[in-house]
């Protein structure tokens, strides 16, 4: 559990620190644009630190489903060796689903000297900016997106509606009042 909050503190801070420097610096000069460059390592770090949140709050969903659920097998089922494969599994998908989105933007063309009038970069406004056509580049990074979003909600959701039913099922309202304090730690 501490595996997954440690981690997934780390990762918020990150994801806060890719953008938050680089608006405060335009706020203080007046500077509005963002090289092409920046706005690639800008979003490549917002992309990756953003699926890993993620995925990281559906691995702790799951230490929840068998903390709650399976509470005598805990200690075999969530051992260091998994906590510790899900945690890099969340990073590598991570990563995947990072450079799978920089890979399409920088597969297209643009003008010489891009500077872009923003302080956040994201896909979509490379895709606007692009003079090539981006008909599949959106099908695609749309495609991903969606799937790297809707995958973590639905792990979440179902992990805490077994855990809700499991509670329910509970005859005693002190085990059901225990079961929901752990679940909300």
């Amino acid at each position: 559990m501490y595996l997954f909050l440690s981690n997934l503190s780390l990762a918020d801070i990150s994801f806060t620190s890719t953008t938050l420097p680089k608006m405060i610096v335009d706020i203080q000069t007046n500077n509005r644009a963002i090289s092409y460059s920046g706005c690639l390592t800008q979003m490549s770090f917002f992309m990756l630190f953003g699926c890993l949140d993620s995925l990281l709050l559906t691995a702790m969903a799951y230490d929840r489903f068998v903390a709650i659920c399976h509470p005598l097998h805990y200690q075999v089922i969530m051992n260091p060796r998994l906590c510790g494969l899900l945690v890099f599994l969340s990073i590598l998908i991570s990563l995947l689903v990072s450079q799978l989105h920089n890979s399409v933007v920088l597969q297209l063309t643009y003008f010489k000297s891009v500077d872009i009038s923003h302080f956040f970069c994201d896909p979509s406004l490379l895709l606007n900016l692009a003079c090539s056509d981006t008909f599949t580049n959106n099908i695609v990074m749309y495609f991903v997106g969606a799937i790297s979003g809707f995958l973590p909600i639905s792990g979440i959701f179902f992990s805490y509606y077994k855990i809700v039913s499991s509670i329910l099922r509970m005859p005693s309202p002190g085990g059901k009042y225990k079961a929901f304090s752990t679940c909300g730690s």
